[in-house]
């Protein structure tokens, strides 16, 4: 018997299944973007509207068809059949959800949503309770499964190709009007395939009704389901995408956005990254409150906002970081960029009676944008960025090569940093301080080095700056200071009796136990105290000045002698001569380096001068021919350091050297 349909009703589940799967797969393009519980959301909600989208237009499908026949439904199948089609909608949307999907994957897919659909329809059909038999055309029945399956692909295909892409909305149609289509054809396929049967017996000529409460309340059970999904989309695009891809403060896209960004923009198209950190910031987040630190960042900000263009968007990162994107650049065009950006930020700011200025130091990369470069663009720019920072700020600086290979070999010593004390990788060497005035010798300065396994002598230059970052300079120091005691101790034993002297950062005063270790390290080496001697920086001075000449007189009182080393290399620490509690002066090489002018002689004498005032002994640094000696001498100096003397020697060495120069005073 041959059924028959009601076409209103036919062209509405057609437009159920396409507005269904357009929702469907407008919330699963949200899942590749999302981690954690919010992933699982969007991927559930988006199993339920396509399963439901579904089974809701095979149910419609089914109450446009009229049998000669009361037909009634077995309700646990019916939900049956609804779940079928939900899971297999999860299960095809979490194969394809990563944002790096193979062909395979898709198939996959495609796959498990048409035999979802198929099976859906079919279980929907066996639901059917009516007085007729049912059976199926075989090559009906598997066509309707080739068109479910096919077009489920397609679909998915269609989809996951331009999901990331916002003005390709068209294609996101046309894959749902392809899913719209498998579902359709699917069904009304199977429908051609179905042979009802009649039992014996007469049947009624009479067309059954259309139920419409039944209809009716599917229709705006189905509505409300897309009505809710397109909230949930509206919600999620004007409000909470904004709240979690714009900042607060100045509105600018924050680093959520940034990441989006590179997610959906992947290629080999070239592009520019400034990295851009404000130099005065922190100092005036500090004195003049967050408050007013947040309203300067916001003007920044609409500073920053007049460079972006259709090719240009900037980002706020951080508290006073920025990143600006530039697509199509190459090197001339990032520098302007980033000249542009420097002047107009260097540019005076007005805040609530408060006139500002703020510099920045900008980091350029340049580089594509694929998968595997991205961290790699970020990282080389924010490299790059510091880099500008240590030249004198309120510049920038591209990122080279060699850049690159320094920070390589950074952030190598710097692992390894943490090894060389436990694996006895460092040692000492001693350089003497000769006293021209009684041709005798002063004492030795310990001086630290390392010796890396495979890298072989790392400069101190290379990893004390690296030591003082990480606060691994603390027990650094420590084990000089006692290794520098016990070699003195054993010097004495030799009959070689002069006093050691060992550097202090500054990270040891922070600690504020400095006067208990070194008294401990005494102890335990069983050294007297004016046998050692401490030298601290003249850039000491910069911090707690009242703490530091607290500590001091601290170690003084246990006989220790403290002179203060580098003086003159750019802090102006003579106005607290008179306070900080020292015994001696070291005048930086670079006095001894211009002694032939007589500017610089000058200084040094004054220095002298100032120095005998005080009773503080003078040592010169970098005394490397006999002309420095000479001059020195002259000057008023005679306690000297360098390489005319000797170059730093080991502990082996030193018994050498000290016999040979007696040998020479004898002679």
């Amino acid at each position: 018997m041959e059924g028959s349909y009601n076409i209103y009703i036919v062209a509405l589940s057609a437009v159920i299944a396409i507005l269904a799967s357009f929702s469907a797969l407008s919330i699963t393009a949200k899942i590749s973007h999302s981690k954690g519980r919010s992933r699982y959301f969007w991927l559930l909600a988006g199993a339920l509207v396509m399963g439901n989208g579904v089974w809701s237009m095979h149910f419609v499908g089914m109450l446009a068809f009229h049998l000669h026949a009361t037909v009634k439904y077995d309700v646990w199948l019916t939900l049956l059949s609804m779940v079928a089609a939900v899971i297999s909608s999860f299960i095809a949307f979490y194969i394809t959800a990563p944002k790096n999907i193979y062909w395979y994957k898709i198939a996959i897919g495609g796959f498990i949503m048409g035999s979802g659909i198929v099976t859906m329809h079919y279980m929907g059909m066996e639901a059917m309770i009516m007085p007729v038999e049912l059976s199926y055309d075989k090559g009906l029945w598997i066509l309707s499964a080739v068109i479910a399956l096919v077009a489920s692909y397609a679909a998915l295909f269609l989809f996951l190709r331009f999901r990331n892409q916002a003005s390709s909305s068209w294609l996101k149609w046309m894959s749902a009007f392809v899913m719209g289509f498998a579902i359709c054809g699917m069904h009304y396929t199977g429908m051609k395939a179905a042979r009802f049967h009649a039992h014996e017996g007469p049947m009624s000529d009479h067309l059954p009704g259309v139920d419409l409460f039944l209809l009716y309340g599917v229709t705006v059970t189905i509505f409300i389901i897309l009505m809710v999904s397109w909230g949930a989309m509206f919600f999620d695009r004007h409000v909470l995408e904004r709240m979690a891809y714009e900042d607060p403060i100045t509105g600018l896209p924050n680093r959520n956005e940034m990441n989006r960004f590179f997610d959906t923009h992947l290629g080999n198209e070239s592009i520019g990254v400034l990295f851009l950190d404000l130099d005065q910031f922190k100092a005036i987040n500090d004195t003049l409150g967050h408050n007013l630190g947040d309203l300067l960042v916001q003007e920044v900000g609409k500073r920053l906002g007049e460079f972006i263009r259709s090719d240009q968007q900037a980002f706020r990162i951080g508290g006073d970081e920025f990143l600006l994107v530039v697509k199509r650049c190459d090197r001339e065009r990032a520098e302007r960029l980033a000249e542009q950006l420097l002047k107009s930020i260097k540019k005076g700011y007005r805040i609530e009676g408060n006139e500002l200025y703020v510099t920045a130091s900008i980091g350029i990369s340049i580089g594509s944008i694929r998968e595997a470069d991205r961290a790699h663009l970020l990282k080389t720019a924010d490299t790059a960025m510091y880099k500008a920072k240590r030249l004198g700020k309120n510049q920038y600086c591209v990122y080279t090569e060699e850049m690159g290979t320094q920070e390589v070999r950074k952030m190598e010593l710097e692992k390894d940093l943490q090894w060389a004390l436990e694996q006895k990788q460092f040692f000492l060497v001693y350089q003497p301080k000769w006293n021209v005035k009684t041709n005798s010798l002063f004492g030795f300065e310990a001086l630290l080095r390392w010796h890396h396994p495979r890298l072989g002598n790392v400069s101190p230059v290379e990893f004390i700056p690296i030591a003082e970052e990480t606060g691994l300079i603390v027990p650094m120091t420590l084990w000089t200071l006692e290794e520098a005691c016990r070699q003195c101790k054993q010097w004495k034993s030799q009959g070689i009796d002069q006093p050691v002297s060992v550097n202090l950062s500054v990270r040891l005063f922070h600690t504020d136990s400095l006067t208990e270790w070194v008294q401990a390290i005494l102890e335990k080496v069983e050294l007297e105290p004016n046998d050692l001697e401490l030298e601290i920086t003249e850039s000491m001075v910069l911090h707690d000045i009242n703490d530091i000449i607290r500590q001091l007189n601290s170690i003084r009182k246990l006989g220790v002698r403290v002179s203060m080393d580098d003086f003159g290399t750019g802090y102006s620490s003579i106005g607290l001569l008179d306070r900080i509690p020292i015994d001696a002066l070291k005048l930086d090489r670079l006095f001894t380096n211009d002694l032939d002018t007589p500017g610089k002689r000058a200084i040094v004498h004054a220095i002298v001068l100032m120095a005998e005032n005080l009773k503080l002994d003078v040592i010169a640094e970098g005394v490397e021919h006999k002309e420095h000696i000479e001059f020195l001498t002259q000057l008023g100096c005679y306690v000297m350091q360098g390489y005319y003397y000797a170059k730093p020697m080991t502990q082996e060495e030193i018994g050498h050297w000290i016999r040979r120069q007696y040998e020479n005073v004898n002679e």
